[in-house]
């Protein structure tokens, strides 16, 4: 996770597009830093838990699918928890790994309950695939498996993931040099940890490492408090709703600076209160935030990595 908060600072320095706003980082933690929000992880009851490896197995199939909704206006995060939820709650061996790789288009619709193709659904598929393949030949099937492998380290749970798993690796090239961002591979480790409350699974020495989560949502956050100040040439493509290709230098600069910038609000809170806040609930309060602001206009990019 170093690597991400490096070069996302690297990214930061840098951009052409995106500018990260000292001014609106201060007043953020102005308003925050006497009650920091605290959201908490199951909300609404969405999400399936056991209090075992089934869970672990949930999640990791949830974080492998957990990519580009906006395609589908109908569709969102909460279809995709619930909708896998409930088939795990029908069928307890619905994600076995000899079953994940072998699924079809239209058997995870069936599986999530949802009337008509899925965006990047032979995307989601193929990574279904790709989840059940290696966990079979290295983890003896069990997401649980891989877990118990990083010895409660977050940060060698990311790498085990990105190592074993290539739809997981999130990097790009910006100006030619390489960027990482891992959000679905940290979302893993964060998801396990509110899950089992930082216990049993979910216990690691080092969840102050993980960054927050570049996608869309957040960025529209950010940018909507002051923190990140868009170009014109990129606020006019978003209020457009025109689509920003994957890897390019606007669409690395959002999810980058949003990286930076939650840095430096956890950062400058530290500094005003002595209080530690973590990144991972610093994003939570800001997606949250974002997803019950039904104005609110992100960019639009068609990627399995957010």
């Amino acid at each position: 996770m170093e690597e991400v908060r490096e070069t996302a600072a690297w990214v930061a320095s840098h951009s052409s597009h995106v500018t990260v706003d000292s001014s609106g980082i201060d007043e953020v933690v102005r308003n925050i830093k006497d009650s920091i929000p605290k959201v908490e992880w199951n909300y609404e009851g969405i999400h399936y838990f056991d209090d075992g490896p089934l869970t672990v197995q949930y999640l990791f199939v949830l974080d492998a699918l957990n990519f580009c909704f906006w395609p589908d206006k109908e569709l969102d995060y909460d279809h995709l928890a619930s909708g896998l939820k409930a088939a795990l709650i029908a069928d307890k061996s619905a994600f076995d790994a000899d079953r994940l790789k072998k699924y079809t288009g239209p058997e995870l619709r069936k599986l999530l309950n949802w009337p008509r193709p899925l965006p990047l659904e032979n995307e989601r598929v193929r990574l279904l695939h790709e989840v059940g393949c290696e966990l079979e030949r290295n983890f003896e099937g069990k997401a649980s498996n891989l877990v118990e492998s990083c010895g409660k380290s977050a940060e060698k749970l990311v790498a085990l993931i990105t190592r074993h798993f290539p739809g997981f690796r999130d990097h790009s090239l910006y100006k030619g040099h390489q960027v990482f961002l891992y959000k679905r591979a940290q979302i893993f480790a964060a998801d396990l940890w509110g899950a089992f409350k930082g216990k049993g699974y979910g216990e690691f020495h080092d969840i102050t490492k993980v960054t927050m989560f570049a996608d869309y949502i957040v960025p529209a956050v950010l940018q909507q408090l002051g923190v990140l100040k868009y170009s014109p040439g990129l606020s006019s493509i978003i209020q457009s709703s025109k689509e920003i290709v994957s890897g390019s230098e606007e669409e690395i600069e959002l999810r980058a600076c949003s990286v930076y910038a939650v840095e430096k609000i956890r950062e400058s809170i530290l500094k005003e209160t002595g209080k530690k806040v973590l990144s991972v609930d610093l994003d939570l309060w800001l997606w949250s935030v974002g997803v019950q602001s039904p104005s609110l206009q992100h960019h639009r990019t068609l990627s399995i990595f957010y």
